[in-house]
């Protein structure tokens, strides 16, 4: 009934009425027109729907739920899955064709087409801009339907910098492309109800009216699926009142307050005290150096964090209002990245921290009764357990290759660690307990001596060229995590701040150093860096 050819409006016959087909063997072929027939009306009562989705999303469970609602309504109905690894969180495009059954058998597509889709379902964010660029979504016929929260993909994560993809240029990519657009945050409001999305973009499809079905049909199909129907009930319901209310407002991303900090009572004075320091300090730098001073004491202690004081006071004496304070305040921000590095101590401790636990917990969905298995996975290099050695003993071993290599050998090969039996636990929760000692190592040593070099380097232009003092502060971004990422991120930050020096004495030598940040945070290989920093050595 229903085929491509059908589409266009023609049907494919053999011969056209009157004319014979040339005999075999004869002297040769003819061509022979095809004559064009009137298409079947009811070709226009096709409904398309596709639902893109990611690996463990239920966009399988929604496929079936549309699939059997269709049915039960006496529609005819195909449902495919095309293009997608979703065991393992792989985009996945599902596709239904449907329309009133008849005495005659309709044959469906097997997959959706640009411009010829009636309904689209997208449960993430990315999703509904996928299938605005597939040309899926079209301003004459298409009712989308998406989600607004984020699964950041794989390239977003691995980015050195900020790689998340703009949500609000596809929001208005969206509005534009589609009939009719309704958004709404369905990873929330299903969770909410303790259910998952693909009962909340069901509720949502219900509430859009795309389809010619009563909303207990819609309720029916989830009851016949016989698993989690209560909760899927109200998360479809919360869906369904989410369709109606169309596009929600973009999410607002709430400040969260510092986490409170505990302690014996002459700790937490000391910490009271540290404060008023904090409060002392101009209002434009206040709020990043609370959050510094924060983080730098919840990192060793209470006089660490007067060391951090200490450090911006002397930046804040060569500062000045008429600047805005902006030097300080970076000051504030990278100063408290520096002095909080990711040693083994670290790592340690905020993996045995009971709130990582509870959110974690959470996360899997575990109830009370229920245990939660958890593995941590461990590969440390040579240099880092070096690191973890007394200061002069570190540096005589990294400064010996049989011994750094001997290191390798024994630790290289990486550890698993079930935290939630008791001796791994004890084991990460006694090293993370290494506060005291932490000061004595050499990775302790190695880390000031940077911060020192980098301060005084960063510092030097400030007389006479402010922007590049600030920009050269911010290099500092460049230098995170632990084990490869830590040492990837330090050679990128020594290669910006030695063609820093070849910048000096131009106006736009701050210009430069920030080009410099962001070429070198948009690759893990550092090409975008190679190329700019060859660009510099051209005019420098």
């Amino acid at each position: 009934m229903a085929g491509r050819a059908a589409r266009q409006g023609h049907w494919l016959v053999a011969n056209a009425p009157g004319c014979q087909t040339p005999a075999a063997g004869g002297d040769g072929a003819v061509n022979v027109a095809l004559s064009q027939k009137t298409p079947d009306a009811r070709v226009g009562q096709i409904i398309k729907l596709a639902v893109m989705a990611v690996g463990g999303q239920g966009g399988g469970v929604l496929t079936g739920w549309i699939e059997a609602l269709a049915r039960a309504q006496g529609y005819a109905v195909q449902a495919t899955s095309v293009a997608g690894v979703a065991q393992r969180t792989g985009a996945t495009i599902y596709y239904l064709e449907m329309t009133p059954a008849s005495d005659q058998q309709p044959v469906f597509a097997l997959a959706p087409s640009a411009g010829d889709v009636d309904i689209l379902i997208a449960a993430e964010m990315m999703e509904v801009g996928r299938a605005v660029m597939r040309g899926f979504v079209t301003p004459d016929r298409t009712t989308l339907i998406g989600s607004t929260h984020r699964a950041l993909a794989v390239s977003e994560k691995s980015a050195p910098g900020d790689g998340i993809a703009d949500a609000e240029e596809v929001r208005a990519a969206a509005e534009i492309a589609s009939q009719r657009l309704i958004l709404a945050d369905m990873d929330r409001l299903a969770v909410d109800q303790g259910s998952v999305i693909s009962a909340s973009l069901f509720g949502a499809l219900a509430g859009s009216g795309a389809l010619p079905f009563a909303r207990a049909a819609f309720e029916d199909a989830i009851r016949a699926g016989g698993k989690g129907i209560d909760a899927s009930l109200r998360a479809f319901a919360v869906g369904f009142d989410a369709a109606e209310r169309g596009v929600a407002p973009a999410d607002q991303v709430a400040k969260s307050a510092l986490p409170a900090l505990k302690g014996p009572a002459r700790q937490m004075q000391e910490w009271q005290q540290l404060l008023k320091r904090a409060e002392a300090m101009p209002g434009p730098v206040q709020a990043m150096v609370k959050a510094g001073l924060h983080k730098v004491v919840d990192f060793q202690d209470g006089a660490y964090g007067a060391a951090y004081l200490d450090r911006l006071d002397s930046i804040l004496a060569r500062d000045d209002a008429a600047r805005e304070w902006t030097l300080s305040a970076t000051a504030a921000k990278y100063i408290a990245n520096a002095m909080a590095y990711d040693d083994i101590i670290r790592v340690a401790d905020l993996k045995t921290r009971g709130p990582r636990f509870e959110r974690i917990k959470k996360e899997m969905g575990a109830q009370e009764d229920q245990l939660v298995q958890l593995t941590e996975y461990f590969h440390p290099r040579a240099e880092e357990i070096a690191g973890m050695l007394p200061a002069k003993m570190g540096a005589r071993v990294e400064a010996n290759p049989k011994r750094m290599a001997q290191l390798d050998r024994w630790f290289g090969k990486g550890r698993r660690l079930r935290t939630d039996t008791l001796p791994a636990f004890l084991s990460l929760h006694v090293v993370g307990g290494l506060k005291g000692y932490r000061l004595r190592t050499r990775r302790h040593a190695v880390e000031l001596a940077h911060l020192e070099a980098w301060l005084s380097r960063s510092l030097a232009p400030l007389e006479r060229d402010y922007a590049l003092s600030v920009e050269l502060l911010k290099c500092r971004r460049l230098v995170k995590g632990y084990s490869d990422t830590h040492a990837r991120g330090l050679s990128k930050f020594d290669s910006v701040m030695n063609a820093a020096d070849l910048l000096k004495g131009r106006s736009d030598a701050a210009d430069w150093v920030d080009r410099l940040v962001k070429a070198a945070l948009q690759d893990p290989d550092g090409k975008a860096l190679a190329g700019a920093i060859e660009t510099v050595r051209s005019f420098a």
